[in-house]
């Protein structure tokens, strides 16, 4: 996956500030298949948000959605 493209669904999306309940509804439905590692990576945050810290899934807001590209290494010709 690239980062282009999961910047691209995190843009559309409108993430950050947003209730975690709504985002996933929308992540679920979602066309792009870019969506659905977002959507696990949301989920697993809420799950040890939930388990780890106790809070309560209704009141869980997405503060920070952030795509960064890995780096970068050519093939060499030898």
């Amino acid at each position: 996956m690239s980062a282009n493209k999961a910047e691209r669904v995190i843009e559309i999306d409108q993430i950050c500030g947003r209730l975690y309940e709504d985002r996933r509804m929308r992540l679920e439905l979602m066309p792009y298949r870019v969506g659905y590692p977002i959507l696990k990576l949301v989920y697993s945050a809420a799950t040890n948000a939930i388990h780890n810290v106790g809070l309560n899934e209704a009141s869980l807001i997405i503060s920070k959605a952030e795509v960064v590209k890995g780096y970068y290494c050519e093939k060499m010709k030898t």
